[in-house]
């Protein structure tokens, strides 16, 4: 992470003393020196991953507010304030924090323990460093979002100021005509599949080659597929390529769904995986026990699989995962990037019944939480993550 450290100190304290203290709190906090000391001389703030403005002493705050304007016209509208316990640091901090919620800013005063601080500010860096890397991508709608998902569209100005993506219409027929010319490749030997399966896979691997085309010719970083009209064109699926993209980090959602490729850019941005995408398929409230379900899901998430039929359809090839047990945080932004769920949970267990989408995953998350679902859902597809990250994904959002 690049963090730098700029200063504020009131002219009634004694350098060398404010030095020394300074020198000392950020040796405790920076062990490895990881920051750049950027001292008072603020031209360059905004340019780091995260960029904290240490109140060194009281008496500091008329500076903080004639620093001000410059820092606002370069769009910075959320100040992080580190404080120490020493020279009425964390007075002044308070004070400028009060004065920023005044003129409808954003800020939060950095203060406590060594081990608190140093968790914080890896949260608030890596949440800055999604935003920033977030910044200019390219999000691919590959035909519009299937007819059943009436409430998952997304608003394409909300999504350029909150995020700085643009969306990108493709269309289903121009996919269509790639597919044909595109390279299809075998099932491999030995792995081991049904027939019918095995019969599609080289058909598969041509909607992935035709995407890999696509993604290039928009130059897209992510996108989602409206992939049930694949079933009446081509007679296949696009589970195997969204499993392949997704793997390869370039988050790829299913049916045209936008929220949820929304969700999936977030989460890889900030955990380095897109997450699966998966209809909630039961839930029991009073346990906050649900299952969850899909046709395809990321190869590198799950620690084996087997090549199936798309559950619907029955043709085509899904994906069988096998989902790690352990932690995980549920997931889902809506179109317009003004509302999120996150829940942190356990994955109970994986499954399989022949009437539901291939990977089948069992979850508890708490029962409030589970209830959302039946009350206030954003959609029906949620994303689930490897691991607790709900701090961070609300430090992004928030």
């Amino acid at each position: 992470m690049a963090v730098g450290i700029y200063t504020i100190t009131s002219g009634l304290h004694d350098e060398d003393a404010v030095k020394h203290l300074s020198d000392e709190f950020l040796r405790e906090i920076f062990p490895d020196g990881d920051f750049e000391f950027k001292g008072a001389d603020f031209s360059d703030f905004g340019g780091d991953t995260l960029d904290l403005i240490y109140v060194r002493t009281g008496g500091a705050e008329g500076i903080f507010k004639s620093l001000l304007p410059d820092m606002l016209a370069k769009g910075i509208g959320r100040f992080y304030l580190l404080t120490s316990g020493k020279s009425n640091s964390l007075a002044a901090s308070l004070e400028i924090l009060s004065y920023l919620r005044q003129q409808g800013l954003g800020g939060e005063v950095l203060h406590g323990s060594v081990s608190y601080l140093r968790h914080r500010i890896e949260i608030i860096s890596k949440a800055s460093e999604a935003r920033k890397a977030l910044r200019g991508t390219r999000l691919g709608v590959v035909g519009q979002p299937s007819d059943w998902l009436i409430s998952s569209h997304a608003d394409a100005p909300s999504v350029m100021e909150k995020i700085g993506a643009k969306i990108v219409e493709v269309p289903m027929e121009e996919l269509l005509k790639e597919i044909p010319s595109a390279d299809g490749t075998p099932a491999p030997e030995e792995v081991p599949m049904a027939n019918n399966v095995r019969k599609a896979y080289p058909g598969a691997v041509q909607i992935y080659n035709a995407l890999k085309v696509l993604v290039e010719r928009y130059r897209l970083d992510a996108f989602t597929l409206r992939c049930f009209d694949l079933l009446s064109t081509v007679g296949n699926t696009g589970c195997l390529a969204l499993a392949s993209f997704n793997s390869d980090g370039i988050p790829a959602a299913c049916e045209g769904d936008v929220p949820a490729l929304l969700s999936m850019m977030i989460s890889q941005a900030l955990t380095g995986c897109t997450g699966f995408q998966a209809n909630p398929a039961r839930i029991d409230v009073q346990e906050g026990k649900m299952l969850f379900a899909h046709c395809t899901i990321p190869f590198n998430m799950v620690s084996n699989w087997q090549y199936d039929t798309h559950f619907e359809s029955g043709i085509g090839v899904g994906i069988h995962g096998e989902f790690p047990e352990g932690p995980v945080t549920v997931f889902k932004v809506s179109g317009k990037l003004d509302r999120w769920f996150v829940s942190e949970g356990e994955l109970l267990y994986n499954q399989y019944e022949d009437n539901l989408c291939r990977t089948q995953i069992a979850i508890r998350i708490p029962s409030e939480d589970a209830a959302y679902f039946l009350t206030d859902p954003i959609g029906n597809h949620h994303i689930i993550i490897p691991g607790h990250h709900k701090q961070l994904i609300q430090e992004f959002l928030g």
